[in-house]
């Protein structure tokens, strides 16, 4: 029993870092979208409603890490969807975009941090995983 503790903290642990994570990447898109895109060596979003939906979008996923912060286990489908499935195919996408779009290597920081995300949390569902239960 303190084993599956541990490993459902494990799981708490990612669900906090990664809703923080969202949430102040979010926040700051909203409220600074111009000294982002500068901090990141682009020109600001045309129209701006581009970067703001995208900062409203990762504040409500940020948001939804809530609940599997909160029920580790019952809400362990987010943490699929969002984990390995969002950001893995997020870091997957700034990858390409990097090789083939040519986009500015400041982005890889993206690709890094949804990447490193995405296997922690692939790391703490499976170590979570109980056999009587499904992911």
């Amino acid at each position: 029993m303190k084993t599956t503790a541990h490993r459902l903290s494990f799981v708490r642990a990612i669900a906090a870092i990664s809703g923080v994570y969202d949430l102040a990447v979010g926040l700051f898109l909203l409220l600074a979208a111009d000294r982002l895109a500068s901090l990141f060596g682009v020109p600001p979003a045309q129209p701006p409603i581009f970067s703001d939906l995208n900062a409203l979008f990762l504040l409500a996923v940020g948001a939804g890490y809530y609940w599997p912060y909160r029920d580790p286990g019952g809400a362990r489908w987010y943490m699929w969807v969002m984990g390995p499935g969002l950001k893995g195919a997020g870091a997957i996408a700034f990858l390409a975009d990097y090789f083939i779009r040519h986009s500015p290597a400041s982005f890889l920081l993206f690709a890094a941090s949804d990447g490193v995300l995405a296997l922690l949390t692939l790391a703490a569902l499976t170590l979570a995983r109980d056999n009587s239960t499904t992911p």
